[in-house]
């Protein structure tokens, strides 16, 4: 009989919702292989995330691990690429992987920062820190590109904000779509470095004094990508003062250019507001799109 598994709701939803009702059904299966050939224990399965399932293992040995299969096995073989490039001490390390699977077994580390209810200030410069380890030259790598991402990012705000009956104003998008082309025309192959690309406190897990990033968006982009993501995340704490304050903060603590990191912000947040609207992550993507429509009506510019 097949073992039922209870996967988290915003990850099956996720599935449903990109057409991949056929791994939900799979999974068992791919769990039960990988148990077998990676001589593992399933333990308890995580909650939190939106793109893979994800659950703690034990190894032959008696060391504690993490089982990570992918909802889209072409995705989960660039992560491993990124992973293998960006070192264990950025990023959790990757101990074995199945690329036909999608799956990983993942060193295990401690709580999330979002866990740990660490302090926004304390939060902001542990990120910082934490990228800053990852960014270096990697030519030639095959990852994707920050002019892909910039491209993809215009692609699905236009598709999704019509599918989902347009939640945020069109002055929102429009800002968006306008920020996330000038990053595309930007890109500078000479000048990009590896990217984590979802950098926030729940991918920020806690090992010995500090912290390790996981379930990269790996790519070669402009470093100020990564500090997009931070511009997008907290949006209610982002509201109560002006905005682009942060943006300033970011640029100065990493030496990089605040107006690129602002555009990256403008373009993530509708992005990824209308991504937690579609899959029911809720109260967080009412609260991205509403600072999105407030940021385009009163600080188009940095």
């Amino acid at each position: 009989m097949k073992r039922h598994f209870d996967i988290p709701a915003i990850v099956r939803n996720k599935a449903i919702a990109s057409g991949a009702a056929h791994w939900l059904e799979s999974l068992p299966d791919v769990v039960a292989h990988l148990e077998e050939t990676w001589q593992i224990e399933l333990g308890r399965i995580f909650d939190g995330g939106t793109e893979a399932f994800v659950a703690a293992v034990t190894q032959a040995d008696g060391t504690q691990a993490v089982l990570k299969v992918s909802l889209d096995p072409g995705d989960a073989i660039l992560e491993a690429k990124f992973l293998r490039l960006a070192g264990g001490d950025a990023c959790v390390a990757l101990l074995r992987d199945d690329p036909d699977r999608g799956a990983f077994l993942l060193e295990r580390l401690g709580p999330s920062m979002h866990d740990l209810g660490l302090p926004f200030d304390q939060r902001i410069e542990a990120l910082c820190a934490a990228a800053v380890r990852i960014w270096r030259p990697a030519p030639d790598c095959g990852l994707t590109t920050g002019a892909d991402k910039g491209r993809w990012l215009g692609n699905f705000i236009a598709e999704k904000w019509d599918a989902l009956d347009r939640p945020c104003t069109s002055q929102a998008v429009d800002h968006a779509l306008a920020c996330a082309r000038r990053r595309t025309e930007a890109h500078d192959a000479d000048r990009a470095v590896l990217v984590h690309g979802d950098i926030h406190e729940w991918n920020a897990l806690s090992c010995g004094d500090g912290y390790k990033l996981i379930d990269p968006d790996g790519m070669l982009a402009e470093a100020e990508a990564d500090l997009g993501i931070l511009m997008r995340e907290d949006p209610v704490e982002l509201m109560q003062g002006d905005p682009r304050d942060r943006a300033h903060f970011l640029a100065r603590r990493c030496a990089l250019d605040a107006t690129a990191i602002w555009e990256w912000g403008v373009a993530e947040r509708v992005s990824t507001g209308l991504l937690c609207t579609q899959i029911g992550l809720e109260p967080v993507g009412a609260q991205m799109l509403a600072a999105a429509d407030r940021i385009a009506r009163d600080f188009p510019n940095l």
